[in-house]
């Protein structure tokens, strides 16, 4: 089936390379040889490829850089798509690139998608779609984890509470969220200009709520520690690019986002642990928690930190000891 969706794109005679899998079900593999640079993404159910088909052409409408779409099967879960190259800001940062200029590419291009009206259809990441999220990696998978039992009625009722307290002051504020803005998913692209410099990826799961999560995504990254100067480039940077934002209040708002999408993402290696059988991102555990911690210092993550005060001590704010660690 492959092979024919291949050859009617005109790629039948490419060389396939297939590339590292990450934390997704998609795979991806480098075509070679064939009538252009490509890429053949395999997304197989439950995935689904047409919010990305969706989204690809919306990032690009709005004149920033993402992936052409050249051909598309959407039943069968396939998308040859352009092929950005290997240059991920991941890989530049890797390899000794000036990181404050990097994060400010990579914030321009974030306040340009933030700026324009989102695409109709998006699914909403609101408080409660957020606290639902929380709950599917924190409470199903580290809770079990860590105190050798589910989680109570009560339990769920209260983290669900309290993330809505502190999410929903800043509902009024909805535009495009991206949801995994960090370096592995942007790519540098020399022969481009402005915020078209920067190639978005991995935007499948793109919703409609507050933008301040995106930016938290980007300097509060969950894999990588982000030096100080390069967070203040991509501030300064993200905020001249939009004056008519309240910096404050946006400022309050990313806190809120950080501490959900910490306490989230530090459960979800335990699921990629457990479920998936992907250890190594175990190694992540402890960044995500620090950085839970810090947002939890502003006043407006306040609901959050008591509910977590009252129901997790902080010396069991880590990695389970049931989960293996990473070899």
């Amino acid at each position: 089936m492959t092979a024919t969706f291949l050859a009617q794109a005109g790629f039948g005679a490419a060389r396939l390379a297939p590339l590292p899998s990450d934390a997704s079900a998609r795979r991806y593999t480098r075509l070679q040889g064939g009538p252009r640079p490509a890429l053949l993404m395999e997304a197989p159910p439950p995935e689904n490829t047409r919010p990305f088909i969706a989204i690809a052409g919306h990032i690009r409408g709005i004149g920033l850089s993402a992936p052409e779409i050249i051909a598309a099967d959407p039943d069968q879960g396939l998308v040859l798509l352009e092929d950005f190259g290997d240059a991920t800001h991941a890989a530049l940062l890797d390899g000794g690139a000036d990181a404050p200029a990097l994060y400010a590419e990579a914030a321009k291009a974030l306040a340009a998608l933030h700026e324009a009206p989102p695409p109709p259809g998006l699914p909403g990441w609101d408080a409660a779609a957020m606290a639902r999220a929380t709950a599917a990696t924190f409470l199903d998978w580290w809770w079990p984890a860590a105190m050798g039992a589910a989680p109570s009625d009560d339990l769920r009722a209260g983290l669900a509470a309290a993330l809505h307290a502190m999410l929903s002051p800043f509902a009024g504020t909805r535009g495009f969220v991206h949801r995994d803005y960090f370096p592995a998913n942007l790519m540098r692209l020399d022969r481009r200009a402005g915020a078209r410099r920067t190639g978005l990826l991995d935007f499948q799961d793109a919703g409609l709520g507050h933008p301040a999560y995106d930016l938290v995504s980007l300097i509060e990254d969950a894999r990588r520690d982000v030096a100080a100067e390069a967070r203040d480039a991509a501030l300064a940077r993200y905020f001249a690019a939009r004056p008519g934002v309240a910096r404050d209040d946006f400022t309050a708002a990313m806190a809120a986002c950080a501490a959900q999408r910490h306490l989230r993402v530090a459960a979800l290696w335990v699921r990629l642990a457990q479920r998936d059988h992907k250890p190594r991102y175990l190694i992540h555990g402890p960044r995500c928690w620090r950085l839970l911690q810090q947002a939890l210092e502003h006043p407006a993550t306040a609901p959050l930190r008591l509910w977590l005060d009252d129901a997790l001590p902080r010396q069991l704010r880590r990695n389970p000891d049931a989960v293996m660690e990473p070899r």
